[in-house]
């Protein structure tokens, strides 16, 4: 099967950049052929296994195709992004115009089998306008949920192609519900496929004794990932025998405003920044708790992870968390209460503390159990992450694959 892939954003980070990854790696190694379509800052090249020289189309941005850096599917990224609620119009039709070209270019050259694409947002509506005819199937991945929640005025130009979608992935029973509900696409076009975790790479590490616990938070340096809320929680716990490592990047005001609540957060913090996988692999297997206080999340990949590298972990309740974590017993997960949200991603104000101080209850409890004994159950963490390893998630995608391609 000819399989052309697309993103909008850069392939090689952040989680929908993960999951096309694994899924061009395993379709070359099933004997499928690839196409790359992805947006790249200007002269930046994406170094993807399995897919072969040549095989690519990239929209460049800053100063090439566009003169603005790519639109993050969040406000928020790893990396120098501009934002779709903040572009004039223009903007957005030159963004369209740029896909528009380096799709069909690529359907002219590779005569694909079908489209796989990611994110319930633009650039899929721009594949399902111009080509279609070709099959095509689109991963959901809870930040395109959020664009369209925050974003009315772009609303209409995704919502009728968004409708002619073959087959859309789902990460969780409870996105699937959302898709429908938003979208208005009929249920019995999502599956479920769920997210997956590189089980080589992620594996059950032997902890040190503790004291001290050592924490653990992985991903974007943002506010709505609830690095505040966290550092805000850890100054409750001045005192405690407890080390947060924190491992990701972020840019803009944000990001500093995160930074600058490290110094006063009552416990040691190492600030990691961003790191390769295989650093993140080795972390999890060294640290005692994975904490993600994020406000909202789809099925966050980052928590099997740790789960299989043999981390308790603390997560805000949230449906995919929940989904995620339905077997887990109190040893092994916690959860932190929401109060309801200004936005999606915020908090009002006056709520912040509480959420603090209950999210703060979790860790110290969680500690507890951790100087009890510094390792988790094994065969518990393994029952939850052994049916999200990239290989059975692949097969549930190339299953939708199959039906939208009527084979």
């Amino acid at each position: 099967m000819n399989i052309t892939h697309v993103i909008s954003q850069r392939p090689d980070s952040t989680g929908s950049g993960f999951f096309l990854r694994n899924m061009i790696r395993l379709a070359a190694a099933d004997g499928h052929e690839n196409f790359l379509v992805a947006g790249m800052p200007r002269g930046e090249t994406p170094l993807i296994e399995g897919l072969e020289e040549g095989r690519c189309r990239l929209v460049e941005f800053s100063g090439g195709d566009l003169p603005f850096p790519v639109p993050g599917m969040s406000d928020v990224m790893p990396y120098p992004s501009s934002v779709f609620g903040s572009l004039p119009q223009g903007a957005i039709i030159a963004y369209e115009n740029a896909f528009a070209s380096k799709i069909g270019a690529a359907g002219k050259s590779f005569r694909p089998d079908i489209v796989l694409s990611h994110h319930l947002w633009l650039v899929t509506a721009v594949a399902r306008n111009y080509c279609p005819h070709t099959p095509l199937v689109t991963v959901c991945h809870s930040t395109d949920l959020r664009q369209f929640l925050n974003c009315a005025h772009l609303r209409e130009r995704v919502l009728e192609p968004c409708r002619r979608i073959d087959r859309v992935l789902a990460l969780s029973v409870d996105q699937r519900r959302r898709i429908t509900e938003l979208y208005g696409i009929p249920e019995d076009r999502v599956d479920v496929v769920g997210g997956g975790y590189d089980d080589g790479l992620f594996y059950w590490g032997t902890k040190a004794p503790s004291p001290p616990v050592h924490l653990l938070y992985a991903g974007k340096i943002s506010c709505a990932k609830g690095v505040d809320l966290l550092l805000g929680s850890c100054r409750r716990l001045a005192g405690e025998p407890l080390h947060l490592h924190l491992v990701g990047s972020g840019t803009g005001e944000e990001a500093a405003r995160c930074l600058a609540l490290v110094e006063n957060a009552g416990i040691p913090v190492t600030v990691h920044g961003r790191v390769d996988q295989r650093s993140l692999a080795a972390l999890m297997r060294s640290c005692h708790v994975f904490v993600l206080p994020s406000l909202y999340e789809g099925l966050p990949l980052v928590l099997l992870e740790a789960l299989a590298s043999g981390c308790r972990v603390i997560a805000t309740d949230l449906p995919g968390c929940r989904e995620l974590l339905a077997e887990a017993g109190p040893d092994l997960a916690a959860f932190a209460p929401l109060p309801p949200r200004m936005r999606v991603d915020s908090l009002f104000p006056e709520d912040r503390e509480d959420f603090e101080s209950r999210l703060a209850q979790a860790i110290l409890a969680m500690a507890r159990r951790v100087e009890a004994s510094p390792e988790p159950s094994r065969q518990d963490a393994q029952t939850i992450t052994s049916a999200f390893t990239w290989g059975a998630v692949f097969e549930r995608v190339m299953k939708s694959c199959r039906l939208a391609a009527g084979s």
